[in-house]
């Protein structure tokens, strides 16, 4: 329990600041990560130089998520490709348990002395507007965050990205789709401290925008738009989806209804019992689909399995089945994609709605287009001025449909190639499994997180 008299944001800071003794410690790793990436910068006989960038270098960073991101600067004349050779040359030779990954160009990401650590290749620029690619930016939003960011403000980005780390909405990563650690830092810069934040959110809509400098304009299609102060083009919050920009939202109205510590560190779920999770689906139809999961990084993986929920939902809407709900759940093996239709199967035959019989050459069209088509069961015929047929439906079973046609689908270079080898489609009962425990309890307990 939490004396009345402690404020939970002052408890929430005790957890998540780290102590000198932390500081130093990963100061000394960050000085030795150096010394090594310049032993291997000699090597390269290119007048690299290192910039710390992330929340390690602005100090905004949480005891329990150290990430060391070092980017290697290289002169804007090195060509590209020598920029990237060296880039993962530099990195392969200093982290352990590393892999490659890509921003626009590759980098490696991997662990040095226990810390998560990224060696990342950028062009060194003193504007924006002088990027080659995007990553170049990154260390002008460190110094940005530097220059403006009070000492005492760095403890309100700490407890914000907690707040978001406690209701799943931190990482703009694909897997999470929510706030960037640099999204956060800024809009403390916006709104001054954290409860400040709070207060404001309530009063959002959705594509609210939201801007440090003057004279930023631009217009974005997203839910939430912020100028990046750097770059008066690119819009900080683009990773942010409607999804959790709606939690978002809804957890600062109860946070500021009532505040409390689950917001922070909700407490774990326990999986439901099969048996219970049975009783909550009895009555409704599910539906889906098992594929092996690419051996792909997060950050290519997640868009691709969004994209097939969406062409997955399409294609049974476009056989007139209803799709309810459409979602997905990952493990270490698999991917499922699970479907909630109205109904399984459909009626063999449907009426088809033709044009008014007033518009005659639509009508005529109309009408030899169906007159002797294979599908027709009944012929062309008028009902209150206008024309209709009675067709065979191409599917009436949804299980059918999915066995048949989703291998015809582009949904994504790794999912095709996983498709193309092995897929089950799988009925409500094959969906009760251990392994889809989890995914069912968050599923169906319609409580927030911190409500549990």
């Amino acid at each position: 329990m939490i004396p009345d008299s402690v404020p939970i944001e002052t408890t929430v800071l005790k957890k998540i600041t780290p102590n000198k003794k932390e500081k130093k410690e990963m100061e000394r790793t960050i000085e030795a990560l150096k010394e090594q990436v310049s032993k291997e910068i000699k090597k390269t006989n290119i007048p690299i130089t290192l910039e710390l960038v992330g929340s390690t270098a602005k100090d905004t960073y949480i005891r329990t998520a150290v990430d060391i991101d070092l980017f290697l600067v290289f002169p804007v004349t090195v060509p590209r490709a020598v920029l990237q050779e060296q880039g993962l040359k530099i990195g392969r030779a200093i982290l352990e348990q590393q892999e490659e990954c890509f921003a626009e160009h590759p980098y490696v990401r991997g662990m040095f002395q226990g810390y998560k650590t990224e060696l990342v290749p950028c062009y060194k620029i003193e504007h924006a507007s002088q990027k080659l690619s995007a990553v170049d930016r990154t260390p002008l939003h460190t110094r940005y965050i530097k220059d403006h960011l009070d000492e005492s403000q760095k403890d309100e980005v700490r407890l914000f990205k907690q707040f978001l780390k406690g209701i799943g909405c931190y990482g703009a990563e694909a897997e999470i789709e929510g706030f960037s650690g640099y999204l956060c830092e800024i809009m403390i810069l916006k709104y001054r401290t954290f409860q400040q934040l709070i207060e404001q959110v309530q009063h959002w809509c959705l594509r609210e925008i939201l801007t440090l400098e003057e004279g930023t304009n631009l217009e974005f299609n997203t839910p939430l738009v912020f100028i990046d102060p750097v770059d008066s083009e690119r819009n900080v919050a683009s990773a942010l989806s409607k999804e959790k920009f709606d939690l978002f939202i809804k957890a600062c109205q109860d946070y500021q209804k009532e505040p409390r510590l689950t917001f922070f560190f909700p407490n774990k779920p326990l999986p439901w019992p099969l048996e219970k999770i049975t009783e909550h689906i009895e009555t409704k139809e599910f539906i889906g689909i098992k594929l092996p999961k690419p051996e792909i990084i997060s950050e290519n993986l997640y868009p691709q399995i969004r994209k097939s929920v969406r062409s997955i939902k399409e294609l049974c809407e476009q056989h007139e089945f209803t799709i309810q709900d459409a979602t997905f759940s990952v493990d270490e093996e698999n991917v499922y994609i699970v479907l909630q239709p109205k109904t399984k199967t459909l009626t063999k035959t449907v009426s088809h709605t033709g044009p008014p019989t007033r518009l005659k050459k639509n009508a005529d069209e109309f009408i030899e287009k169906w007159l002797d088509n294979p599908r027709t069961t009944k012929k062309p015929y008028e009902k209150n001025k206008r024309l209709y047929v009675e067709i065979e439906r191409d599917y009436t079973d949804i299980r059918q449909l999915l066995e048949d046609q989703v291998r015809q689908l582009s949904l994504g270079k790794n999912i095709d190639l996983a498709i193309s080898s092995e897929i089950t489609v799988l009925d409500k009962n094959d969906l009760l499994i251990d392994n889809l425990r989890m995914f069912w309890t968050t599923y169906l307990d319609s409580r927030m997180s911190w409500e549990r």
